[in-house]
């Protein structure tokens, strides 16, 4: 597998998930804010308040993307042997490549998950090599391919 075509791609999923999340922020915001040249009934006072603590948490969503594609695009993504970031990893027959945590997404018709370093189960793979079984709630894994 082409780490760097999973890197674009990873890149390009969190691009659009910014800009997403800026398209809700700034659908919120506009709803924030109140006509000031006609009286203002409670309910609109409430609704505005409630538009506004929820921009305020599309505003944390928009800094997680921008903080995942500012690291994405600072990991080394080359050949590795053992686990750390930036290395792709086969664990029960499926990919996770150590980076930042994302849902599933597919990649040269692999089905991958990015893990982040902060994860428990990287506690467990880091420094590991292929061939070598981790314990993770509970069950046994083997890694079976790291690159």
């Amino acid at each position: 597998m082409n780490k760097q075509i999973m890197k674009q791609t990873m890149l390009s999923l969190e691009a659009c998930d910014l800009e997403s999340a800026r398209e809700k922020y700034l659908e919120y915001v506009q709803s924030a804010r109140l006509d000031r040249s006609e009286p203002i009934e409670n309910d609109e006072q409430a609704r505005a308040e409630f538009a506004s603590d929820l921009s305020e948490a599309f505003d944390d969503t928009i800094h997680s993307h921008s903080d995942k594609i500012e690291k994405l695009s600072a990991i080394d993504f080359g050949p590795k042997s053992t686990v750390e970031e930036g290395a792709m990893v086969k664990l029960g027959g499926r990919f996770f490549v150590i980076s930042v945590s994302t849902g599933t997404f597919l990649c040269d018709g692999n089905e991958i998950m990015g893990i982040s370093t902060q994860a428990p189960i990287y506690a467990e793979l880091e420094g590991k090599r292929a061939g070598d079984a981790v314990s993770f709630n509970g069950r046994e894994l083997v890694i079976e391919e790291v690159v």
